[in-house]
């Protein structure tokens, strides 16, 4: 079951801009996760690719729709932050749910050298936070459009909004051009990985993109320079295609807020919703 939680934080002390980077986010959530079970820790962090968990980069304030993957400043203490971490594996969830029910707002948590508090985890839909929701892969896809009931031509149309850059692994380098067999295959693989219901890969087939609007931008840390596509862009159903393809796509889609799409989602990358 896929779950999207939004950890609301307190930072006790200043975060230094040297310690937002996706990777002192990462080594983060597994200090909450190794709190509970170190070996389920060394065991996520040993995983090469498709991890079970993606993570947002550090967010401030209450400005949902347009997320920030760079911070050129240190933030300051007292600042409310939130974090975005989501679970596609019911069993991962399972083993941390004592740490989403039962967190202490008292104790610190470490970003690098920063005290943190949670203060409080959303994992149901709000109105004023688009990031938190939970659904099992059932109800996704369920909940799917197939062009049959309602709107023929919405159910044909995916409109995708790429809040963090974005890219894809081809060969040796990477590719930040969305195409519709890097994004599909992103979310098919993870799909089939967790699924229980697993679908075909001919369901691409009829897919082709239709607008966009994008453009590329770079994230550099101390160890590496990424570059992604950040924007929007619309993909169509074309032709003759069976309801049931149609749900399988839209299903995808949905998919998409727990999964991200491409490379680095552990770590803050390819963070998409469907808008």
């Amino acid at each position: 079951m896929p779950y999207s939680l939004v950890l609301n934080l307190l930072p006790q002390t200043v975060i230094p801009q040297s310690h937002l980077s996706g990777r002192h986010l990462h080594a983060l959530f597994l200090d909450l996760v190794r709190s509970l079970d170190p070996d389920l820790s060394a065991t996520l962090h040993q995983q090469q690719s498709e991890k079970a968990f993606t993570l947002s980069p550090l967010q401030i304030g209450n400005h949902p729709h347009s997320l920030q993957w760079e911070h050129q400043r240190a933030i300051a203490s007292g600042t409310p932050c939130w974090w975005r971490v989501s679970l596609l594996d019911e069993a991962l969830f399972g083993k941390l749910t004592q740490l989403w029910l039962d967190f202490s707002a008292k104790r610190p948590w470490h970003l690098g050298a920063a005290d943190l508090q949670i203060t409080s985890i959303l994992g149901t839909p709000q109105g004023a936070q688009p990031w938190a929701n939970c659904s099992n892969y059932e109800q996704i896809f369920a909940q799917a459009a197939d062009g049959v009931d309602g709107d023929a031509k919405a159910a044909r149309q995916i409109r995708f909004q790429f809040y963090t850059p974005t890219a894809f692994r081809q060969t040796q380098y990477d590719s930040a051009l969305p195409t519709k067999e890097l994004v599909f295959r992103s979310l098919l693989k993870r799909w089939n990985q967790y699924s229980a219901t697993p679908f075909p890969d001919s369901i691409l087939e009829p897919i082709f993109p239709s607008f966009f609007d994008i453009r590329t931008e770079m994230v550099t840390d101390s160890r590496s320079k990424f570059i992604g596509c950040v924007g929007a862009i619309t993909f169509q159903i074309l032709g003759t295609v069976d309801p049931l393809t149609v749900k399988q796509i839209n299903a995808l889609a949905d998919f998409a807020l727990y999964a991200g799409i491409g490379r680095k989602t552990p770590m803050g990358m390819g963070m998409v919703r469907r808008c």
